[in-house]
């Protein structure tokens, strides 16, 4: 019988440490500064990036890493195409119920931008008659088309949020809409840009999203998420591409009970301690 044991535990072990070494597939929005963006050497570089490949190095996986349009990402994911996504997500109670969530890295409000030299938007019926620009796909597309009859604006949905950013310098647009990590990046770099008004209420949590059912995964990938805000590695990971250090009670340092996001569905409040290496 111990014989028997020893050949089976033998067996396995080569199957298990195969699987332990097939890639992880990652998609992100490869377009999203600082998050996700092209280098000038190949391949893309970011926020995101860092902490998809800190992930694949705590989780002794490598990356494979899939820079596409953020509305092709989450059709990808559902379709088997991605283990999880990398690209900025936010914790919407519509994604909750149709994806499952890792606990959350950032919070990001959503903010305006608008070329340099324009009216500043004191409120949202400035947007009247005007047209705003936003990225096919996401969140900031969803709340434009939810408000656009009630404060009178048209949309233009870009492919990519440079897309929509230049369609603002150009003129074609008055504003866009992002959060308001990539708006102020974008303002760092694009001289013409401005940011603007914050839309009050929309602090929104991003997490890291997986399909629904893939819960064994989600589940080690969010340990390790919660080592990298122990040891401080996603706290330096948001100073160098955001350029400022973030508070103790900032979500880049709290690790939160349980596993997923707290309030939303999906959520599994299973008492855990991180295993950190």
């Amino acid at each position: 019988m111990r014989r028997l044991a020893l050949a089976l535990l033998l067996a396995t072990a080569p199957l298990a440490a195969s699987q332990a070494q097939q890639p992880l597939r990652v998609g992100v929005d490869g377009t999203f500064a600082p998050h996700a963006f092209p280098r000038l050497e190949g391949g893309v570089q970011g926020f995101n990036v860092d902490i998809v490949n800190d992930l694949g190095r705590r989780l002794g996986r490598p990356i494979a890493m899939d820079a596409v349009g953020f509305a092709g990402l989450i059709p990808a994911l559902n379709s088997g195409r991605y283990d999880f996504l990398g690209a900025p997500t936010s914790v919407t109670p519509e994604r909750a119920a149709n994806l499952l969530f890792t606990e959350g890295y950032l919070v990001s409000e959503y903010q305006f931008a608008i070329r340099r030299g324009s009216d500043p938007i004191t409120n949202l019926e400035m947007l009247r008659g005007k047209s705003l620009a936003v990225n096919k796909g996401s969140a900031y597309e969803g709340w434009a088309r939810a408000n656009a009859e009630r404060y009178g604006f048209t949309i233009q949905a870009f492919d990519t949020q440079p897309d929509a950013v230049q369609a603002v310098i150009n003129g074609r647009a008055y504003a866009t809409l992002a959060g308001n990590t990539v708006v102020r990046y974008a303002a760092t770099r694009i001289r013409q840009l401005q940011p603007d008004y914050v839309l009050a209420d929309t602090r929104a949590e991003w997490a890291l999203p997986f399909r629904i059912g893939n819960t064994e995964l989600r589940n080690q990938v969010e340990e390790a998420l919660e080592c990298m805000k122990l040891d401080g590695t996603l706290a330096r990971f948001s100073e160098t591409w955001f350029g400022t250090t973030p508070a103790a009670d900032s979500m880049e340092r709290t690790v939160q009970p349980g596993f997923g996001q707290v309030g939303k569905q999906g959520y599994e409040p299973t008492e855990h301690t991180p295993r950190c290496s």
